[in-house]
């Protein structure tokens, strides 16, 4: 495991200075790009029967690391807490109803779009997907990804208000998404569709127990925090809690992402306000930026070498097509359009569907989910369909959002 980590944060470090240095993309789109094309370059050396060795050991590097284990147990907590530290509560409620409704009724309603529009479609591409892997990858790919999303946004220049909502929706759709996924994969393992008070339960469950907890880890840690000045205690404290919240969630079956998401807003406002003091705030903050740059970089270098164990062919190349155009499509009818329309009550500047249609980026948690299916063909089929569309979020929409954003709201 060692060994393994050290590898990593090497690869990540001499692809994040290259860009940096040469090329001066966003961070996790350059160091992406790089690991992508150094990945598609082995492949394709190794096609000419050339440098098969170390397409071998890249290969061997990437079997050895569960991707979605160390996603979703190890870098999403820490992730989810270090984004929602910086979200200013008090702005937050001002668009409470453009983000619960976007995170909430959106995701759900761009799950069925997505899932029947693929069981719809795919058979065209000749591609045969049963209609309960269409919807698991509905769920698995509607959520926007928190990560790309605050990573990309930095550099977008969008208005605070836009900027706000988009992010906010990217904190808790992932929670919606999470069960919604365990809701069709019990569905998959059990061959029975389940009643509406199940999934109801499951729901309130997972979602309101992880609100829940994350109150309780929130006000206990800001507790803890008040009760004494020292900024070495003060990460630990809040590096503990990230780390032991999350796993109490997993022991209790409720939302780990949810309980960070709401522990760190109130960490990052009630606690950095009232329980820090200026030089403890500076040191817990340049921490957490630290640890989101870190591992924010590492999982985009991860997502961009993971297209070595990919399978693909000439039909899923076109089905992905298919693929991106259907949730572009479903983005649009679930978020783009209702902004749109109700632009005014959700208190948004005119042309902020446009920007909130082509800034639903997908990254690691989707490809983190479609990896945790049980193995197969389906399982094969979903994850070729969710890594392309994945990249395409992230180069084709990531790096033209901000010239969306110029030409939809700031010309404005």
């Amino acid at each position: 495991m060692l060994d393994i980590v050290a590898i990593c944060l090497v690869i990540t470090a001499l692809l994040a200075y290259l860009n940096q240095r040469f090329v001066g993309l966003p961070t996790p789109v350059g160091v992406m790009a790089a690991a992508l094309l150094f990945s598609l370059t082995l492949i394709g050396l190794d096609a000419l029967g050339i440098a098969h060795r170390f397409w071998k050991l890249e290969k061997s590097l990437l079997l050895s690391i569960d991707f979605a284990d160390v996603l979703m147990e190890g870098m999403l907590s820490l992730l989810l807490f270090a984004g929602a530290l910086h979200v200013d509560l008090s702005e937050l409620k001002t668009y409470r109803l453009p983000v619960a409704a976007l995170a909430v009724f959106g995701t759900l309603l761009s799950t069925l779009v997505v899932g029947f529009g693929m069981w719809f479609t795919l058979p065209l591409t000749g591609i045969d997907l049963s209609l309960v892997y269409c919807l698991i990858f509905g769920a698995l790919i509607s959520p926007t990804d928190p990560i790309a999303v605050m990573g990309i946004l930095k550099s977008a220049g969008a208005p605070k208000a836009l900027k706000l909502v988009i992010v906010g929706e990217s904190l808790f759709n992932d929670g919606v998404a999470l069960v919604l996924f365990s809701l069709f994969t019990g569905m998959l393992a059990s061959g029975l569709k389940p009643a509406f008070g199940e999934s109801l339960d499951l729901l309130l469950h997972e979602a309101g127990g992880g609100l829940l907890l994350g109150l309780v880890l929130g006000y206990l840690t800001f507790r803890l925090l008040k009760s004494g000045d020292s900024y070495q205690v003060d990460v630990l404290l809040s590096l503990a809690a990230v780390t032991g919240g999350y796993a109490l969630a997993n022991r209790l079956d409720v939302s780990g992402p949810l309980a960070m998401v709401v522990a760190g807003l109130i960490i990052g406002n009630h606690g950095r306000a009232l329980a820090m003091s200026e030089s403890t705030r500076r040191y817990v903050d340049m921490f957490w930026e630290l640890i989101d740059e870190i591992l924010n970089a590492t999982l985009f270098v991860l997502i961009g070498m993971e297209v070595v164990v990919v399978l693909f062919s000439i039909n899923l190349l076109v089905a992905a097509g298919v693929a991106i155009c259907v949730t572009l499509l479903a983005r649009l009818l679930t978020a783009g359009l209702p902004v749109a329309v109700l632009s005014n009550a959700f208190n948004l500047p005119r042309g902020a569907w446009k920007v909130l249609t082509w800034g639903g980026l997908r990254g690691g948690v989707s490809v983190a989910l479609a990896l945790s299916l049980p193995a197969g063909q389906e399982r094969d089929t979903v994850v070729a369909l969710t890594y392309c569309v994945v990249v395409f979020s992230i180069f084709a929409q990531g790096l033209s959002i901000g010239y969306v954003t110029r030409k939809a709201v700031l010309r404005r």
